[in-house]
């Protein structure tokens, strides 16, 4: 798959994806949705991508959308959103239900549709120097890419509100007391940390994680007892896989695991 504005890498089962608009502040476009469609597609239909790294180029991790395209488009605006949103929606979705983890290394702001994309990620390590914001309502627009689904579930409604309404700017510290941010990191550290937890995560049991996430996400709107047959169900289809006879028989003998994500 070829790429305009973003840059696509696999090695040792882990790929990273740099969005690479770094003269525009990784602003969202149209091309730059349909880019991250086209990896989360890819992320999620290779089985030899078994973990996921997310981060910006240059100085910036995502300003949020590109408003200087947008006022382009004049009276069609309303319909280029539709368009943009079409293609950044369904890579949320390929993202937040393929197996492999997703870690956001956030580096410099993340606003807007890159705050939105930050949420959606399975592990968020933030340079001691990131900042976050909404930024929706400051230019007269509403939020997008998941942001008002995931952010209230990280957080709770009330400050999701304030982030909202008020565009507050939180540090990377104030992220992660906020529970949006999993840890901080030295700046030069960033994409070592994001790397060694990338590793980590590819050598575990791949198809055992993204069922765990999938099931997670379902949690927040099934009943206790039909969470519960999910859960059935899922152990169930998943003790059948080759890791799962690995694991239990490294455990019974007291070694490490060697799982292959199969």
């Amino acid at each position: 798959m070829s790429y305009t504005t973003l840059l696509f890498t696999v090695d040792h089962s882990i790929a990273r994806i740099t969005l690479n608009r770094p003269d525009a502040a990784n602003a969202l476009n149209l091309e730059l949705a349909k880019d991250l469609m086209h990896a989360a597609l890819q992320c999620d239909q290779d089985p030899a991508i078994r973990a996921v790294i997310v981060t910006g180029a240059g100085r910036m991790f995502c300003a949020g959308g590109d408003l200087k395209s947008f006022a382009a488009q004049g009276e069609h605006l309303s319909h280029h959103l539709k368009e943009v949103t079409t293609y950044l929606h369904a890579a949320m979705s390929r993202f937040t239900r393929m197996n492999a983890p997703l870690i956001a290394a956030v580096n410099g702001t993340a606003a807007g549709a890159g705050l939105s994309l930050v949420c959606a990620c399975d592990f968020v390590l933030a340079a001691a120097s990131a900042r976050f914001t909404m930024a929706y309502t400051r230019v007269g627009l509403t939020p997008d890419g998941s942001s008002t689904y995931f952010l209230p579930r990280l957080i709770g409604l009330r400050r999701a509100l304030e982030l909202t309404l008020t565009n507050r700017q939180l540090s990377a510290e104030e992220a992660q007391q906020w529970g949006i941010v999993t840890r901080v990191v030295p700046d030069a550290s960033l994409m070592s940390e994001a790397e060694a937890l990338a590793a980590q995560l590819a050598s575990g049991a791949t198809l055992a994680l993204g069922a765990a996430k999938r099931l997670l996400h379902s949690g927040w709107s099934e009943t206790l007892e039909t969470q519960m047959e999910h859960e059935t169900q899922s152990i169930a289809a998943i003790a059948r896989t080759a890791d799962a006879r690995e694991g239990i028989a490294a455990f019974l003998e007291k070694r490490v695991p060697q799982f292959h994500g199969r």
